[in-house]
């Protein structure tokens, strides 16, 4: 299928299978078009008004039945690259999930925010990917060299890591982690809408707690290194902080939003927080 979008010069095309949108893709590449692969579409639609990208044409792969997976396999949870947030919100079958990605935006923009647009976008928060980096997921990534499943930790450093050609699919959790305990915090300076200052989110896994953070640097990360420190309940949790805060990469964000030292002062409210709830409840 070809249409036309934001311009007349943008070429839109929506293919049924894996095969097909890969093989449109390096078609258009040959033929110097600057592809994008389209999902959700509202962060293509808005930096594409504002020149910031400039696609000579776009795949929408929401016709790929397999990018709207929803769905337990064996020992796992499928979740489509495709599906709005919304629709995880309402299902809510991984409420850590549902919590961290519930005030990306607003409700009507989360109809057409879709998980793989989230994960993947240019806007450097992604909160959404937070759960995933916890619970250790697998990615399904399709390509020129077919269907790939790799442990999230190989495929995403800072973002997800995609050749020429590679879209994101499906993602797959271990069932383990849909009941286990979290939280997560997401602290605005003044709005309660926009972007986010700093969130955290954080889950408990064999009496460890694990932590991913989104605002904090110019993007999503999970340090084993903090967590660490975070852990050591021999110590006092104020000492904890203190050594974790120690492991945060560069740089930390000073911008609109926060300065850098705002951002560290809500960093250890915040994990203050959970700290105090998570290991209050052993």
């Amino acid at each position: 299928m070809k249409n036309r979008l934001l311009a007349a010069n943008i070429e839109y095309y929506r293919p049924t299978t894996i095969d097909e949108a890969v093989e449109q893709f390096f078609m258009l590449k040959k033929e110097n078009k600057n592809p994008m692969y389209y999902s959700g579409g509202t962060e293509i639609l808005t930096l594409g008004r504002l020149n910031l990208i400039q696609p000579g044409a776009v795949i929408d792969i929401k016709a790929i039945k397999e990018t709207f997976s929803h769905e337990f396999y064996q020992d796992h949870f499928i979740f489509g690259a495709s599906l709005p947030l919304t629709y995880i919100e309402e299902k809510n079958v991984f409420p850590l999930l549902t919590q961290t990605s519930v005030e990306i935006a607003d409700h009507t923009a989360r109809n057409k925010i879709t998980l793989g647009g989230n994960l993947c976008g240019e806007i450097f928060y992604r909160e959404a990917v937070l759960p995933f980096l916890l619970c250790n997921c697998k990615v399904a990534v399709a390509g020129k060299d077919g269907l790939k499943t790799l442990p999230i930790a190989q495929i995403f450093n800072k973002t997800f890591q995609l050749e020429a050609g590679q879209f994101l699919v499906q993602l797959f959790i271990d069932k383990k982690y849909l009941s286990l305990p979290f939280i997560t915090i997401k602290k605005r300076q003044q709005w309660e809408t926009g972007y986010p200052l700093l969130t955290v989110a954080s889950i408990e896994v064999d009496h460890q707690i694990r932590f991913a953070f989104s605002g904090l640097c110019p993007f999503p990360f999970r340090s084993q290194r903090m967590e660490t420190e975070l852990n050591k309940t021999n110590l006092p949790v104020e000492k904890r902080i203190d050594n974790a805060i120690e492991h945060i990469p560069t740089p930390i964000l000073h911008d609109l939003e926060g300065s850098k030292e705002f951002r560290l002062f809500v960093l250890r409210n915040i994990l203050t927080e959970i700290i105090l709830e998570m290991e209050g409840k052993r």
